[in-house]
């Protein structure tokens, strides 16, 4: 039988915003995250609900700017809503960056009544380290923090580590992919680690930035600034951010077209063998209309 779990409506919203707007803005940010949790399966509310499964535990990692306070909020109001059958943990890596205040998060976390564990881990130091003067952290940052979650979320028993990145991110990344990788991937909203035993999900990948910022600034969320990448100049995320800006402000509506093509793939259209069958296409066999291609 399924343990009964008793979900009280969250702390953290009881000073939220009562405009009209900000009403919206939740709804619209919720449901967002409600369809991308049902339409990539990253949780099986029939089979949770049914006992054919356990209840999942999600490790939910809070860097502490507005992203990740922005899914925290949007998991606990569908969990309070009976729409998310899963146990959440909040997890925040102390990476030893110097200034960074220790004690927002503990007591951001303690107020909101919110379960949680803090990680302390010097990945500063090592990436500070490795990698040359006038290269970026990212990629070692980001390795070294992966790793790190993945051991957390084993010990803590999570079925899934979950990050707030949203639509602008999957974008940015899909820029970068195609223009300095030669490879067409952005980021995905379910994902299994190498080892087979983590899933990494993404429940805001729809979400525009842009809206989450609101949110957050609505909401008050002691936001802590990320001072090891952030302090470099000329990131390739950065440029490709600013190339979107641009578009967007050419034609507004460009990034939420863009995320729509993420989701409307035609690999008769474009040139990798191992996802269509080029080899196998004979006269006689379904034909697709070749539209929008010039002759």
């Amino acid at each position: 039988m399924n343990q009964i779990v008793d979900i009280t409506r969250p702390h953290l919203f009881e000073a939220a915003p009562d405009t009209v707007n900000f009403k919206k803005l939740r709804k619209r940010l919720v449901r967002q995250a409600q369809e991308v949790i049902d339409n990539y399966g990253l949780v099986d509310r029939y089979a949770v609900k049914t006992g054919k499964s356990k209840r999942p535990k999600w490790l939910v990692c809070l860097s502490g700017g507005k992203d990740s306070y922005g899914l925290l909020a949007v998991l606990l109001d569908l969990q309070w809503q009976g729409a998310l059958p899963v146990d959440l943990l909040a997890c925040n890596l102390d990476q030893g960056q110097p200034g960074f205040p220790k004690h927002v998060l503990p007591e951001w976390l303690d107020k909101t009544g919110i379960p949680y564990r803090i990680e302390t881990q010097d990945t500063y130091s090592i990436v500070t380290e490795k990698v040359p003067e006038n290269k970026t952290y990212c990629a070692l940052c980001s390795r070294l923090r992966r790793g790190i979650l993945y051991r957390i979320a084993r010990e803590e028993g999570c079925d899934a580590i979950v990050l707030g990145h949203h639509r602008d991110d999957a974008l940015e990344t899909f820029m970068m992919n195609l223009i300095h990788g030669g490879r067409l991937a952005a980021m995905p909203p379910k994902l299994l680690n190498d080892d087979g035993d983590v899933f990494v999900l993404r429940p805001l990948i729809t979400s525009a930035e842009a809206d989450l910022q609101k949110f957050s600034d609505a909401m008050q969320f002691p936001i802590i600034p990320c001072n090891l990448c952030g302090s470099q100049d000329g990131l390739q995320r950065q440029a490709m951010k600013n190339l979107l800006d641009d578009w967007e402000h050419r034609k507004p509506g460009t990034r939420q077209v863009m995320a729509k093509a993420l989701t409307t793939v035609r690999p008769s259209h474009l040139h990798d063998s191992r996802v269509f069958d080029f080899m196998g296409l004979l006269p006689g066999s379904a034909g697709e209309q070749d539209d929008g291609v010039p002759f």
